[in-house]
């Protein structure tokens, strides 16, 4: 038997990937749908701030993304053992999650929006409106982790086609009501902000429908609340939750760092990292198809699958990351003035835009290292990665850059954080890229 991947897993690749990609950019399109509606009000503060205050959702839910990511592993795992009673209890117990996290970050709304504001960088009247929107969207907060678990568990059973509805409800429909709220109503960055919430909770009512019409396996509670199985839940989801924060605190670091360079660096460094953004979720079609495959050829201990896996992961995640970056690359100014009207945000993303190359390409390995090792439950193994990416490869240039002004020298911590994480998590993958002796 050969090494190369067989027809039938490439097409199972292919097509999960395809579903998953289509999933995955109407989140970021959504996110562009916000700044082009936003770019064309008179004030630049109301994009300006929803920049701003987007971080510290950033935070709460990206935070929370291991509801997606471990359901997904241990989905993937027992579907691959045939143990359908244990799917179903993973689902039960993600949105048991979901719900308890979700109250509580309404309840706590007030002190966490008092912290993340106080923690951030911005002009007052950018401020203002950040927190306008912060205030509308948090009460989307339960309704965007039970989405987190309704996809995870979707992707676990290789069923993106209804993660894809999921996702596609949210994100179409926050688009819909972005022009309603934004435009038609004039309610700016709290339109913004009204208009996520209300996506969410109606992309939740569509995916407890489609678990209903999924034909989970019944299980008692006993199951659902089996302590060995809970402990290791929570486990994954520390080591998950590490890894989120950690990236995302890159993030966030390097926006605050930006606004530190003025308001119209902090929008043109915002609309370069949505441009990265909307080619990272198209990556993480290839990413999502590693998750799903590897955690059910672990489950059905194939070895020799898994190797097959990861190497059309990586190879497909690169081919995405190329095919992205030719016309951004080529045609930056255009790219970037059909998202905003501002000539001046315009000229400073298309200066700094040739860093898209560098990031681009080492994040492609990273998401597809990320996700081969998500799909193997090894949340350790990704947390300790982050750690020393974030602390080795990224922390010293952005205070070299923050100390000396350098907007390119804030740009290389980012390319130093991805190559750190390509690194760390490929070294760890040595073992299943090479052929076994």
């Amino acid at each position: 038997m050969t090494e190369a991947a067989t027809p039938g897993l490439t097409r199972r690749f292919a097509r999960l990937t395809a579903l998953n990609a289509a999933s995955n950019l109407t989140v970021p399109v959504a996110g562009l749908a916000d700044m082009v509606m936003l770019g064309r009000l008179d004030d630049v503060r109301f994009l300006a701030g929803v920049v701003l205050g987007a971080l510290i959702f950033d935070y709460l839910y990206f935070g929370f993304a291991f509801l997606r990511m471990g359901t997904t592993g241990v989905t993937a795992q027992s579907w691959g053992r045939g143990d359908t009673v244990e799917v179903a209890a993973h689902l039960y117990r993600a949105l048991l999650l979901a719900a308890l996290f979700g109250l509580v970050t309404v309840a706590l709304r007030g002190p966490l929006g008092d912290l993340g504001f106080r923690l951030l960088s911005g002009a007052a009247e950018v401020e203002d409106a950040g927190r306008r929107y912060y205030d509308a969207r948090i009460w989307g907060a339960p309704a965007t982790f039970a989405n987190l678990a309704f996809v995870g568990w979707f992707l676990g059973r290789g069923e993106a086609g209804r993660a894809l509805l999921v996702v596609a409800a949210a994100n179409v429909g926050n688009i819909v009501l972005n022009w309603w709220f934004i435009l038609q109503l004039g309610w700016a960055a709290f339109g913004a902000g009204v208009a996520t919430a209300a996506a969410q909770w109606l992309a939740a009512g569509i995916g407890l429908a489609l678990t209903l019409g999924a034909g989970a396996a019944s299980c008692s509670w006993r199951t659902v609340l089996d302590r060995a199985a809970l402990r290791r839940l929570v486990a994954l989801s520390g080591h998950l939750v590490v890894r989120t924060l950690l990236l995302v605190t890159a993030f966030a670091l390097f926006t605050n760092a930006s606004a530190l360079f003025g308001t119209a660096r902090l929008a043109a460094n915002g609309l370069i990292l949505r441009m990265l953004s909307l080619a990272s979720y198209l990556v993480d079609g290839a990413a999502f198809a590693g998750e799903t495959l590897a955690g059910m050829a672990f489950g059905a201990g194939d070895r020799r699958e898994l190797r097959r896996v990861l190497i059309l992961t990586v190879t497909a995640a690169e081919v995405c990351a190329v095919a992205f970056l030719l016309p951004v690359l080529i045609f930056p100014r255009g790219t970037y003035g059909l998202l905003v009207g501002y000539d001046d945000v315009v000229a400073l993303a298309a200066d700094s835009n040739v860093w898209l190359l560098p990031v681009l390409l080492f994040a492609a390995l990273a998401y597809a290292f990320d996700g081969f090792f998500v799909g193997l439950t090894q949340g350790k193994l990704l947390s300790r990665a982050m750690v020393i990416s974030l602390g080795l490869g990224f922390a010293p240039l952005a205070w070299a850059a923050v100390h000396f002004r350098d907007s390119n020298l804030l740009w290389l911590s980012m390319v130093g954080m991805m190559a750190g994480r390509a690194a760390t998590l490929g070294f760890a993958a040595r073992s299943y890229l090479l052929p076994k002796r």
